[in-house]
């Protein structure tokens, strides 16, 4: 094992130099290495996991608040609903490359939790919107606060984690999601038992933002910048924690923006592939999301029956997003066609609600809960983190996949139209196209990534020259396109 560390320069915090330590034994590194990573997932991973189901659960809060009264107080009418969830999207898409800088520029962690701040602010003012036109401004300041959420959360995974360890950790932190989705069926429930004069769906508003802005504080102080500036690690902790991950991925954490990076992702076409399957999966996603609620309650239940009958959809995702993390850990480049089976089960949801009669109101619940049950996103991001290098490129490539992501976003409710609620068969045969489309697309991505590895095999890289493998502040900038060396990840 190589022992030599990356520390920055003392005179430039932009550059990267090799420091030689003190060598262990191979099974000494191996132990100390496990207990570092168990160090590590104790400390990180509940904060991340927690932060971000804040966030998912903010999100989706208005879905909530339609059962609740919301539509009625504002009077929201026709497809004014749709366009309160996508504008939210709106803000996301034009707020998504200036914070992918932002991610670079600035230290991490406080990044983070000062947008989660100003993210609470906006949510708890929702509660003091009286229109369609004051909650669309809300919801689109909501959406530039939110566009560093998932982004940011996946480069300090990608950070602290190598390949090996990042499905796992992604996995668990987005069920943070499921946590999420049962505290806000809660909330939500709770608060329609609510007999007074104030609106019940304010009370929900109001309790989620100001809870994640108590929580937004809690996070500029917790959650580090980086493993070289992690509170809870020792000097040499810290070292061994940046250095293990400098050497297998070749990036990272700088403050120098490299143009020539963003041209290296701008003219790949494996990143224009996720920008394609970004845009694909976001569409059908964002609209069963912000409908959920509707469509449940157009299968024939009351308001209170609607919400707990929601309850099993998030013991569905939790059951998924442990299986393909499971079965893609011990699996080796499976995450692929794990990701294609996962459309393949939407497929058959999306047709059970489609074909079955409406009077078979169970099944087609059912067949909802498939839907709502593929969470492509942690599976999506580890793929995404193991497969892009570059300090520069890595958030670049982020940018362009939320950028599309939030189109998507944007589209998906539009395709729910009013005038043909409960049954939305545009919206459905919309689903359908798209996950059959997504299934297509992860078939594609892998045999191209198979061709780029045989071809890689078949090329003498800088190991197989006779180079020196000593890791340098050259080979750490390097992006996966310039890396002999690079194989990517199926």
């Amino acid at each position: 094992m190589d022992h030599s560390l990356l520390v920055k320069h003392p005179d430039d915090a932009s550059q990267v130099v090799v420091q030689p330590v003190e060598a262990r034994s191979n099974v000494q590194d191996t132990k100390y290495e496990r207990q570092l990573v168990r160090k590590i997932d104790l400390y990180l991973m509940p904060v991340v996991f927690f932060s971000f189901g804040l966030q998912l659960l903010d999100k989706t809060s208005l879905a909530f608040s339609a059962v609740l009264g919301m539509n009625e107080d504002l009077h929201l009418v026709g497809q004014q609903y749709s366009w309160s969830n996508a504008v939210y999207d709106v803000g996301f898409l034009v707020a998504s490359y200036p914070v992918s800088l932002g991610f670079v520029r600035f230290p991490l962690g406080k990044y983070l939790a000062v947008f989660m701040g100003f993210w609470g602010i906006v949510l708890t003012l929702h509660a003091v919107a009286v229109d369609f036109k004051s909650l669309m401004i809300l919801r689109a300041a909501l959406g530039v606060f939110g566009s560093a959420n998932a982004a940011g959360f996946s480069l300090v995974t990608n950070m602290w984690y190598t390949d090996e360890e990042q499905i796992p950790r992604h996995s668990f932190w987005f069920t943070g999601n499921v946590l999420a989705g049962l505290i806000g069926s809660f909330v939500a429930y709770g608060s329609l038992q609510y007999t007074g004069g104030f609106p019940k769906w304010k009370i929900q508003i109001i309790s989620l933002g100001l809870l994640t802005l108590l929580w937004s504080i809690v996070l500029f102080f917790y959650l580090p910048d980086s493993p070289s500036s992690a509170w809870f690690l020792h000097q040499e902790d810290r070292q061994f924690a940046s250095s293990r991950l400098s050497r297998l991925q070749r990036t990272t954490k700088t403050s120098k923006w490299d143009w020539s990076q963003v041209k290296d992702a701008l003219t790949d076409f494996h990143v224009w592939w996720w920008f394609i399957f970004s845009f694909v999966i976001a569409l059908p996603n964002s609209g069963a999301t912000s409908f959920s609620t509707l469509i449940i309650e157009g299968f024939g239940y009351n308001a209170g029956e609607t919400i707990l009958i929601g309850l099993p959809t998030y013991a569905f995702q939790l059951v998924t997003i442990v299986l393909v993390a499971v079965v893609t850990s011990k699996i080796k480049n499976a995450r692929l066609l794990c990701l294609a089976a996962w459309y393949l089960l939407a497929i058959a949801g999306t047709l059970m609600i489609k074909l079955l009669p409406a009077e078979d109101k169970l099944s087609r619940l059912a067949g909802f809960w498939l839907i709502m049950s593929v969470v492509p996103l942690p599976l999506v991001l580890s793929l995404l983190a193991c497969n892009i290098a570059g300090s520069t490129k890595k958030p670049t490539v982020l940018a362009v996949f939320f950028i599309a992501n939030s189109a998507g976003n944007l589209v998906g409710p539009q395709c729910f139209i009013a005038r043909e609620a409960p049954h939305y068969t545009t919206a459905f045969t919309t689903l359908l196209t798209c996950y059959s489309l997504a299934a297509l697309l992860c078939v594609v991505l892998r045999c191209y990534l198979v061709w780029q590895n045989k071809r890689r095999d078949n090329q003498p890289g800088e190991a197989d020259a006779g180079q020196s493998p000593e890791i340098s502040a050259d080979a750490v900038e390097k992006t996966e396109r310039t890396d002999a060396d690079f194989r990517y990840v199926l």
